[in-house]
């Protein structure tokens, strides 16, 4: 059993979204044990890109501050060993096509592995072009995870049919970043996930609010939650793990609910 499903056994899961390096890596070390006592089920790990085109202007500044702080995809790595010892929930990294690329997909792939990295996720690559990772993936046990977005349509049960992980589903169409409604008919695009395939699906892009997370939560098995962690970061730098923990425990306790 993918050990992603894990993040899904106890009801709606919470997903919390850290960059790595901002603003330094103690401080997101720091941050994801926070989000885990906080009630996180799954903690997807951004690896900085100089161009992340899925991202909004809130994760795009973080990449910045990240890369300019002197992050590395070696040092990312070590960082993900290192949370190991203790953090035991999954941990997917999010992040694109040119940094697998440019590492080497076996050698990238093979070190995700290694340190205890669950899942991958790549915005970038187009579900018809996957087999360029997919059987690398498969090999070393790495879950390479697929997006559904609003535009997917009749492609929607084909993506599901072969997911892996979870199935993580874009809420509205455009970047990452907080949004005071969401409008897309989501409740259909799950309908179709779920005649295709009994992997869990999670909603993610503009989820801010815990009223946000309990309606996306109520659609699907879980809610992903990335600008308004970074906000908060961004907000208290080194000091931020604390107010991660709050805000964390506040989305899960929302979702608890249901």
């Amino acid at each position: 059993m993918s050990n992603i499903k894990k993040a899904f056994e106890n009801g709606k899961a919470f997903v919390a979204f850290i960059t790595c390096g901002d603003p330094d890596l103690e401080t997101t070390a720091a941050a994801v044990r926070a989000a885990v006592r906080g009630g996180a089920d799954l903690i997807e790990l951004g690896i900085p890109f100089s161009d992340p085109t899925a991202e909004g202007p809130v994760i795009q500044n973080a990449n910045l501050r990240a890369l300019s702080g002197g992050v590395t995809t070696d040092k990312i790595f070590a960082l993900v060993k290192n949370l190991r010892r203790d953090v035991t929930v999954p941990m997917v990294f999010m992040t694109y096509a040119n940094v697998v690329f440019s590492y080497g997909a076996q050698r990238f792939i093979s070190t995700c592995r290694d340190v205890g990295i669950d899942g991958l996720i790549l915005p970038d690559l187009p579900f018809e072009e996957k087999d360029e990772f997919l059987p690398v993936c498969k090999r070393y046990g790495v879950d390479l995870i697929s997006l559904i977005a609003p535009t997917s349509k009749n492609r929607i049960a084909m993506i599901a049919r072969e997911a892996e992980g979870f199935l993580y589903i874009v809420s509205s169409l455009g970047v990452t970043g907080t949004r005071s409604e969401i409008k897309t008919d989501l409740a259909s695009i799950v309908k179709i996930i779920r005649q295709n395939t009994d992997i869990p699906c999670a909603i993610g892009f503009g989820i801010s609010t815990p009223e946000q997370a309990k309606k996306m939560a109520d659609i699907a098995d879980g809610a992903i939650v990335g600008s308004a962690i970074i906000k908060i970061i961004e907000k208290y730098k080194k000091d931020a793990p604390e107010y991660v923990e709050q805000y964390v425990k506040s989305m899960k306790d929302a979702i608890k609910t249901l």
